[in-house]
């Protein structure tokens, strides 16, 4: 127990043993989860706040915001590296997707990696054929076999010592990020005050609403792009594309397309598949902030390669 509270500020704080203990099995650490629950506890708090079109809008905004930054960053840079920048903006990134509280830039690319690896393999932290839609869905994150970040995986970042504090201490920046929008709410309160907005309720809406609305957008790629939806390529997973998922996730809803070819920063292969993502990431490649977009191959728009045969041109 005193290990999974010190987990809460430390997020590496006794990794070791647990990562060599040889009963790991998918189980609930309900002390680890403590913060998960309180996160979605907090959603409680427009009882008492209740909205204003300012908080809602924020909280709108700040779900999109976030949102590129998980598809953006955390999934498209940090985990397959689709795209190169530099050491400056990967801080950044890294910081912008620390704000999405989904733990930090190693945990999630190391998990990640591990997913494409044994993808609906026994193994496989979130697969629905392995372990049933719920714990693909949101159970798995509660696991404390699944707490440690493997550094083995990540090399390639763990070298950044901003990166792997940024990983560590992965509480620091959801909390000023708390405290900011809190700030902003009573500034408002106090210099505008026909807008009926208050600390409190840009932090529920803000904070508490919209992160865990965010995480459960992120979520349903590992659950239901996994279950619904169709397939383009004949892939050893059970991966699927979906418009309306790609609208939640801003793109990463092409998630068969994705498991085909994981190495491209594109994943709406086609122009009628909406990849907002993507689209956002070549505006700031106009902009010098990245470069080296690893482009989609030529080879995935060969029918022969298709189920059934795919019409249509890029």
């Amino acid at each position: 127990m005193v290990t999974s509270v010190m987990q809460w500020f430390d997020a590496d704080f006794g990794a070791e043993a647990i990562n060599q203990r040889a009963d790991k099995r998918n189980k609930v650490d309900w002390v680890r989860t403590i913060p998960f629950i309180i996160l979605h506890a907090g959603c409680l708090g427009v009882i008492w706040t209740g909205w204003s079109w300012t908080a809602v809008g924020a909280a709108v905004f700040l779900y999109f915001a976030r949102m590129f930054a998980v598809t953006g960053f955390y999934h498209r840079y940090f985990s397959h590296r689709t795209f190169s920048t530099s050491r400056w903006m990967q801080f950044v990134l890294a910081l912008w997707g620390g704000a999405c509280v989904q733990r930090g830039p190693l945990w999630w690319a190391s998990t990640h990696r591990h997913h494409h690896r044994h993808s609906d393999e026994e193994v496989d932290k979130h697969s629905p054929r392995q372990h049933g839609f719920w714990w693909a869905h949101i159970g798995w994150i509660t696991s404390e076999k699944n707490f440690p970040t493997d550094y083995s995986r990540v090399k390639d970042l763990a070298k950044f010592p901003e990166l792997v504090f940024l990983n560590r201490y992965d509480v620091v920046v959801p909390f000023l990020f708390a405290v900011l929008l809190f700030g902003v709410g009573k500034v408002l309160q106090v210099l505008a005050p026909d807008l009926g907005v208050t600390g409190a309720q840009m932090l529920v809406w803000g904070f508490f609403i919209s992160t865990t609305v965010l995480f459960h957008g992120t979520a349903c790629i590992n659950s239901m792009a996994h279950v619904f939806g169709r397939r383009r390529f004949k892939t050893t997973d059970d991966s699927r594309n979906s418009l309306i998922l790609s609208l939640i996730t801003l793109g990463e809803g092409w998630h068969n397309n994705h498991h085909q070819h994981m190495g491209c920063v594109r994943q709406g292969f086609y122009w009628w598949e909406v990849d907002i993502t993507y689209y956002l990431l070549r505006c700031m490649s106009w902009l010098g902030l990245i470069w080296d977009l690893r482009p989609v191959p030529s080879e995935a728009y060969n029918p022969a390669k298709h189920i059934g045969g795919t019409p249509g041109k890029a």
